[in-house]
This record gives structure tokens, sequence and C-alpha cells, in this order.
């Protein structure tokens, strides 16, 4: 006779402790996975005891069902890339952001196995404790990088607005954004490095690097929409998407990575790039209008 019939639970309550009992299962194995390319020695035990707690929660699940289960390999290998492509950091707070929607489950158990409310609390309180203690040097510089594409986002969007309308030229505007944005970059980069260094920061160099290649990269993206059509409209739609795009991304994996909400954010940062759009579009009607220059 197994766990589930000594314990006389319903089909649909052990249909949901297998789920939960494959998912810790598996969940161990991708933290002892993620463990072995993760820097720094106290990431490596930090991410290891997260694979025991969860292979003790496997093991809590296993009582109920009597059954031996293997892991998942195929969501193995999709966390050990998202955590190589994205970091170890946002890999497991995604994996771990995935378990929340389970709190209905763990109600419904809780008519048949009151015990599994106390085991949910105690997870979440280990595991979030634990959470707290990866230290990932990217995440260090979320600020840096957000003040490099922020920047970027507002400026040449503006800029970019303004040129379209005014030079009417997909090539011209590309060619004036890319001498704004390069120029722009190497400024931005060097005002953060000068920034960290008066506060006195051993890292200035780190700092501004991040600065420097985040807004470099969303120089690049925004200009892309101008090599690729010749419609300075089109393009300018393109570009305006591109924005909205790159704000969903980079809003979505900081509100994972640093537990931050991901509406109020996007919203925030997508209406002020697209209102200064707005606003230098216009100024480069006007422009073009009054001052009675033609290309």
């Amino acid at each position: 006779m197994n766990g589930a019939n000594e314990k006389n639970i319903s089909e649909k309550s052990i249909s949901i402790i297998k789920k939960m009992q494959q998912n810790e299962l598996t969940e161990s194995y991708i933290y002892e996975e993620i463990s072995k390319f993760a820097k720094g020695e106290e990431n490596k035990q930090t991410l290891l005891r997260l694979a025991a707690e969860e292979r003790s929660h496997y093991e809590i699940w296993k009582s109920y069902t009597g059954i031996e289960m293997k892991p998942q390999r195929a969501k193995i290998l999709k966390f050990k890339w998202i955590a190589k492509t994205l970091g170890f950091t946002f890999a497991v707070k995604l994996m771990e952001n995935g378990e929340e929607n389970a709190q209905s489950e763990y109600e419904y158990l809780q008519k048949e196995i009151p015990e599994s409310v106390k085991i949910r609390e105690d997870e979440e309180k280990h595991e979030e404790l634990l959470l707290e203690m990866l230290d990932e040097e990217r995440l260090k510089y979320i600020g840096s990088m957000v003040l490099g594409m922020n920047d970027a986002l507002v400026e040449l969007t503006g800029s970019l607005a303004g040129f379209t309308f005014a030079l009417q030229k997909s090539s011209l505007v590309a060619l004036s954004g890319l001498i704004i944005g390069i120029s722009a970059t190497f400024s931005m980069a060097s005002s953060e490095f000068l920034a960290a260094r008066s506060e006195g920061r051993s890292d200035a160099l780190k700092s501004c690097t991040y600065t420097g290649i985040a807004y470099l990269i969303t120089v690049v993206l925004l200009i892309a929409p101008y090599l690729i059509f010749n419609s300075y409209i089109t393009a300018l739609a393109c570009m305006l998407g591109v924005v909205i795009l790159i704000i969903a991304l980079f809003t979505y994996y900081t509100s994972v990575a640093q537990g931050e909400k991901f509406k109020s954010r996007f919203f925030e940062m997508a209406a002020i790039s697209i209102g200064v759009a707005v606003v230098s579009f216009i100024v480069g009607i006007l422009a073009k209008k009054f001052l009675g220059v033609e290309i």
C-alpha cells in the first residue's frame, strides 16, 4: 500500500501533490546545475542550500505519494540557459516567482492536509532568506545601466523624432542620430566615471562601463529602423515601437531580479520617452516651417 492510500487523500489532492513533488525535484537539480558556474563561493553555497531545501520538500511530498520521480530535463536546460545569459539571480527569482501561482493549490490541499500551509510558509520564509544572500555583480550596476538606458531613450528618442520631420530622409536621420549617440555615449560614461570617483568609489571604471554599454546598445537599437526603412514615417513608428519594447524588457528584468513593481515603472518610463518624442517631433515641424530649411 503506498503513502497516498494510507493517508486517504483524494485523487485531486494527490494530483496536486505529484505536481509539486515533481517541481521540487526538478528545481533542486536546477540549483545544483547553476551553482556549478555561479561566481563566488558564497553564491555557490547558497544555491546548494536552496537545492537541499527543494530536495527536502520533494521528500515531504513523496511521503504522501509513495512515488519516486525523475527531474524534468527540458526545464533544467531552460533555466541553465537563462542563468547563463541573464544571470543566475534572475533565473532563480523567475523560477521562484512561478511558485507563487501555486498558492490556490496549497489552499485546496489545506482541506485534507492541514500542515500543507505550514509547509508552504516555512518554504517561503527560508527560501526568501536564502535568495537575499545571492550577490551577483551585474545587479550591483543596475542603477548605472538604468541611467545609461534612460538617458539614451529620452535624449535619442527626442532627437530622432525631431530630425525625422526636419530632415525627412531616413539615412540623414540615422547619420545624425549616430553622431549624437556615439558622442553622448562617451559623455554619459565619462560623467558616470567622474561622479563615481568624486564619491570615492573604487568601482568607478566598472560603473561607467555598464552605463556606456547600456547607452550604446540603446543607440544602436533606436537607429536601426532608419537604416532598414526608406520611409521616414515607417522608421519613426518602428523606432517608437523599439522604445516601448526596450522599456518593457528591461523593466521586466529589473522587476524580477530586484523584486520591483512592473506596471508603475513601465508606464512611467514609457510616458517620459514617448512624451519627449512627441514634443521633439512638434519642435521639428515648427523648426522646418519657421526657419524655412529645405533638405
